[in-house]
């Protein structure tokens, strides 16, 4: 789909350009927006700009050469962006910056939120208007760096929440216990992926920052608060980043102490089990010892002598139980 944002007044305005030729209108388009385009709408902002529109293949590649570069008086950015955060199958996925003659052209094959909100404020009248591609895409990378803010801030309340329940599961049951901890470790699990996603987005942003701010357009005008945009959107990136690593060494130390925990209730199973075992060890040897078939066994023509066998057993589970239990074993 391709959705042209051409500049009035002080807001931007949709437009749905016809791809079979080039427009009047499309000259005045600020945003270009391509998302799951066709080759038709490909080859149409490419002759509107001239200029080659990257590949999905080659916004996939992890070279920094091959995602920050220019070419044909054009910058090509591409950044790692988080899509569907608010689902259980959060992805990310590549985002391309291409900005040309003050013209900005943004390539995507998913669309997250912060584009929707950001489509939603460039249409309406603001003090701040979106007069150039430059300013729309930082108001993008804003918009962008805002929704992960919010999403590192709901992932630590709920990091939060998952460490007191581990540090005060007060269920005597072990076996709920244990299913519990099984559950606390799918959601570790699940919130250690949202901020690995998170931090890998924010240190494309930071690329890209610098990138743009090291390059060489040939504008000698260009306006100093952008370039103090650039710089605070840099800075902001690199504290979210941070914020991100710190609460991913929470996740890992919850990982950690959520495993030993569970390590904990199987070993105090298996102690019950080896306990068990060797109380019921010397009961076992006096039965086996009065089960022998001997012709001589005087306790076998005693009246009391079943009385006196199982007595000697009582006792001799007794006794290793009480030991067990004074030195604080049970």
């Amino acid at each position: 789909m391709l959705r042209a944002y051409i500049r009035e007044d002080d807001r931007l305005v949709a437009t749905d350009l016809d791809v079979t030729s080039v427009p009047p209108e499309a000259e005045r388009a600020v945003w270009y927006n391509l998302t799951n385009h066709t080759k038709a709408e490909d080859q149409f902002v490419e002759s509107c700009l001239g200029i080659d529109i990257p590949t999905r293949a080659e916004m996939d590649d992890i070279e920094p050469s091959a995602r920050l570069y220019s070419e044909d008086g054009a910058e090509f950015m591409t950044i790692t962006a988080l899509s569907n955060a608010d689902t259980e199958e959060p992805q990310k996925t590549p985002i391309s910056f291409v900005l040309r003659n003050n013209q900005l052209v943004t390539v995507r094959y998913a669309d997250p939120r912060p584009f929707r909100l950001f489509e939603r404020l460039c249409t309406r009248p603001t003090a701040n208007p979106y007069t150039s591609g430059e300013k729309v895409m930082l108001g993008l990378l804003e918009a962008i760096i805002d929704r992960l803010a919010q999403l590192l801030e709901t992932t630590g309340d709920e990091i939060d929440q998952i460490s007191r329940e581990v540090f005060r599961n007060k269920t005597r049951n072990v076996t709920r216990k244990a299913r519990d901890l099984q559950e606390i470790i799918e959601r570790i699990g699940k919130k250690g992926d949202v901020l690995s996603l998170a931090r890998e987005s924010l240190v494309s942003i930071g690329r890209l920052s610098s990138f743009h701010q090291t390059s060489d357009r040939g504008d000698p005008r260009m306006l100093k608060e952008l370039r103090q945009e650039l710089k605070v959107l840099q800075r902001d990136a690199a504290a979210l980043s941070d914020h991100a690593a710190f609460l991913n060494t929470k996740i890992n130390f919850l990982l950690d102490a959520t495993l030993g925990l569970i390590n904990l209730e199987q070993n105090k199973i298996i102690k019950i089990f080896s306990v068990a075992a060797v109380v019921f060890l010397p009961p076992t040897l006096v039965a086996s010892i009065y089960g022998m078939n001997f012709d001589f066994m005087p306790e076998l023509h005693w009246t009391v002598g079943y009385p006196f066998a199982l007595g000697l057993m009582i006792l001799a589970a007794l006794l290793p139980y009480l030991f067990f239990k004074r030195k604080g074993w049970l």
